[in-house]
Parts: structure tokens; C-alpha cells; sequence
């Protein structure tokens, strides 16, 4: 038996409760297309445009900034205010599923996007909004399944079903909408700006290239930074050659089996990521070298190289794998922190001047790593600059965490504010 449609969403605000209509977008609005402009026509001024790559990149329901460019052709295509834009191929459904809002007029629409003009009682965030995340986001995906490329057409969008309310209703979906976007970027800013701040601090509080003071100081300190060799400062350990963990030997997760640390641990910045496990007798006494626990750190070795992790003190212990380097830090001689925000210089100044414009794919041999040289102050001014960093890092997680909670809470409303 065929399932009914909804007629009305899971929340609604107060006072409404009427149906909602549901027609074909064809009878409501009417479409255009883009003009033929690329990548290969931006210039760093000229005529704002907007191509269909920014929709994959920005996610934004209503795009009020334009600062990309082209020099005019004949035969473009300009935005009146007010269209919804919708890319016309992508990868995937979701590549093809999501919209814009152009917010001004003017503003020259480049190739490959379809251009839908919705009638004065059709709300254009409301429209877009309900393209990326209701019903019609679903159809599109079913017409993706099972191609490598989709391609979508105005003959296609004009198909697609869209339920929606009355207009008043409409305008106090997509404003609450609206406001929560404008919360998420505000959070995203701050976050930007701490980084940004960080960035510039760590340029400042440590020697420029030939120096031995750095630029900022806290008061009280006035010698000169020394220099000291990353073989003295830690010790290292690769992981073990590919033949001894081969998948073969993985066993499930038990209290008899060893986890087997990877790149992901350090890449995601987080232990508890797992897929492979050892038994406990081989991964103790055959791998024992390359045991891991809480407080050490582990490095990506190859291709995504230079992620650096302190494993939690708290954290499971295990063995590392060939693509990681375990490092236990000599903290007689200097700050863990410290180390790990030197040891990442090295590594980015290493992979600039060895990279010759194609990418770095492993980490320095230790021939080389150990006998590298970086300066230090003394540990008790080590221990200021690493609390310092430290509370720039916990404010940056604890905006980024308000940040995820409220694209959560906009996620939840998506789910029950419209029609699927």
C-alpha cells in the first residue's frame, strides 16, 4: 500500500495550522541559466560573479557578499535580487541538492547553474532552504542514484514536488532560519579570529630565523633563547616495518588484544578512533618497542604528514603502525607543548624547503631529524609561553564546540520544520 505524504511538518510555529499545499516547482516559478564563465575568467576586480563551485564550498541559504570577479562578456546573465540558484551537475546528489539565495542585483551568474525566479508569494530563502533540505532535496537524490555524474536540468527541477505553507508562514521559517545562520557565522568569526591571533602570537613569541629573542616576552625574562638539538629534546620511534602487522593477524577486541594506533589517531586528534587489534602475547613481546600509551605523542609519517597528538593520560594503550612515529619527550629539558609547537615548525619549514612544488610524503629520517637545531628559552619560561598557547587552545574548542551545538540544533530543525 502506497505511504500518504505528510501534509504538515513534525513543528510549526504557533497559530498555523493550515495544510500545506504541494505542487509542481514548474507551476510556480520560472527558470533561466547561467552564462559560460569559468575559473579561468576570475581577475582580482571587475564585474562580482558567482559560479556554481562556491554553492559546494560555502553552504550559505542567502548570499549577500560577492568577491569574486570577471571582466563582462557579451550575453550575460545578471541576478535581479531575489533568485535561487542550484548548480546544474555535480558528483552526487548533495552536490546537486543544495541552493543559494542572490541576495543583490547585478551580479553576473556564471555557467552551469540553473537560475529559478520564484512569483512574490514564494518566499526565495524559504524556497532554497526547502531545495537543500526537504522534499525536493530527496527527489533529486533519487534521480542521482546510480550515476557518476549527475546532471540536472530546469526540465528536471521543474518536476519536483514542493509542499509548502502560506507565505506568512513561509517568512517566519526561513527568518528563524536566517537567524541562526547569521548566530553560526558569528561563532565561525570568532573562532577565525583566535586562530588568527594565535597564528600571529606564535610568529611573535618565538626567534625570527638568525635571532635568539623572540619579539613579545613576559616580563621578567631577558636571556637569550639557546640552542638545543630535537635528538636531545625526545625520543623517537618508528613504526615497525610493514610485515609485522599484516591483516591476517588482527583478532577482535578483547581483554586479550593490543589496539593498534594509526594515522587517523593523529590526524582526527582523537584516541579512541580503532579498526585493528592484536593479540596481547605478540603485540607485548614481538612489538614491544612500539608500545603507546597516554602521554606520549604520535606523528603521521607519510602522505598526510606532520599531525601531531598527545595521547590523553586517560587513553588506551597500544602499538603504533609503520605510518606513525611515537615520541616521548625529555621534559627535564623542555615543556611538552613547547616541543610540539617546535617540532611543527620544523616540520612546515622542512616541507617548504624540500617540497619543489609537489607534496612531501614522508617525515624527515632521523639522520636528519635529530641533528636539527631549534631555540628554547629556559623551562620556566617554556612553562608561560605553553599555558599561554594552552588557553588560546581551549578557547578555540570551546567556540568551536558552541559552534558545532548550534548547527546541531539548526540540523534538528531541518529535520522536523519541513515537509520530507
Amino acid at each position: 500500500m502506497k505511504k500518504e505524504m505528510k501534509n504538515v511538518p513534525d513543528i510549526r510555529f504557533q497559530g498555523f495550522t493550515d495544510t500545506w499545499e504541494q505542487r509542481k516547482l514548474g507551476e510556480l516559478v520560472s527558470f533561466s541559466k547561467g552564462s559560460g564563465y569559468s575559473k579561468g575568467d576570475l581577475k582580482e576586480d571587475g564585474t562580482p560573479i558567482i559560479l556554481y563551485g562556491r554553492l559546494y564550498t560555502k553552504y550559505e541559504t542567502v548570499i549577500s557578499e560577492v568577491d569574486t570577479f570577471v571582466d563582462e562578456k557579451k550575453n550575460s546573465v545578471y541576478s535581479k535580487g531575489g533568485e535561487v540558484i542550484v548548480p546544474a551537475s555535480g558528483e552526487t546528489a548533495e552536490d546537486i541538492s543544495i541552493a543559494s539565495v542572490v541576495e543583490k542585483s547585478g551580479v553576473l551568474l556564471g555557467g552551469d547553474l540553473n537560475v529559478i525566479t520564484p512569483p512574490k508569494d514564494l518566499d526565495s530563502a524559504f524556497l532554497a532552504i526547502s531545495i537543500s533540505n526537504g522534499k525536493p532535496h530527496n527527489d533529486m537524490a533519487k534521480m542521482a542514484q546510480g550515476k557518476s555524474v549527475v546532471h540536472l536540468h530546469n526540465s528536471d527541477l521543474a518536476q519536483i514536488d514542493l509542499p509548502y505553507p502560506s507565505y506568512e508562514e513561509q517568512r517566519r521559517i526561513s527568518g528563524l532560519l536566517s537567524d541562526i545562520d547569521n548566530l553560526i557565522t558569528l561563532h565561525q568569526r570568532k573562532v577565525d579570529e583566535i586562530i588568527e591571533y594565535k597564528a600571529g602570537m606564535l610568529q611573535k613569541m618565538f626567534p625570527k630565523k638568525g635571532e635568539n629573542v623572540p619579539e613579545i616576552r613576559f616580563s621578567g625574562f631577558t636571556d637569550a633563547w639557546e640552542q638545543r638539538k630535537f635528538g636531545d629534546l625526545a625520543d623517537y620511534k618508528k613504526g615497525p616495518f610493514g610485515s609485522a602487522i599484516t591483516k591476517d593477524m588482527f583478532v577482535p577486541k578483547s581483554e586479550e588484544s593490543v589496539k593498534v594506533y594509526e594515522q587517523q589517531n593523529a590526524i582526527n586528534k582523537d584516541w579512541t578512533l580503532e579498526r585493528y587489534f592484536l593479540p596481547k602475547e605478540y603485540a607485548l613481546t614481538k612489538l614491544k618497542s612500539f608500545e603507546v600509551y597516554g602521554g606520549d605523542i604520535i606523528v603521521s609519517c607519510a602522505g598526510t604528514i606532520g599531525e601531531i597528538y598527545e595521547i590523553p593520560v586517560n587513553a588506551e594503550s597500544g602499538v603504533i603502525n609503520q605510518a606513525l612515529m611515537r615520541v616521548r619527550v625529555n621534559e627535564n629539558m623542555i615543556d611538552k607543548k613547547m616541543f610540539i609547537i617546535s617540532f611543527s615548525n620544523m616540520i612546515d619549514d622542512f616541507t617548504r624547503a624540500h617540497s619543489n612544488g609537489s607534496a612531501i610524503k614522508n617525515i624527515p629520517p632521523f639522520a636528519d631529524l635529530k641533528p636539527m637545531e631549534v631555540m628554547m628559552p629556559s623551562l620556566e619560561e617554556q612553562r608561560k609561553i605553553s599555558s599561554f598557547f594552552d588557553n588560546l587552545d581551549n578557547l578555540i574548542t570551546l567556540h568551536q564546540r558552541k559552534l558545532e551545538r548550534i548547527k546541531d540544533y539548526k540540523k534538528g530543525l531541518l529535520q522536523h520544520m519541513f515537509i520530507k
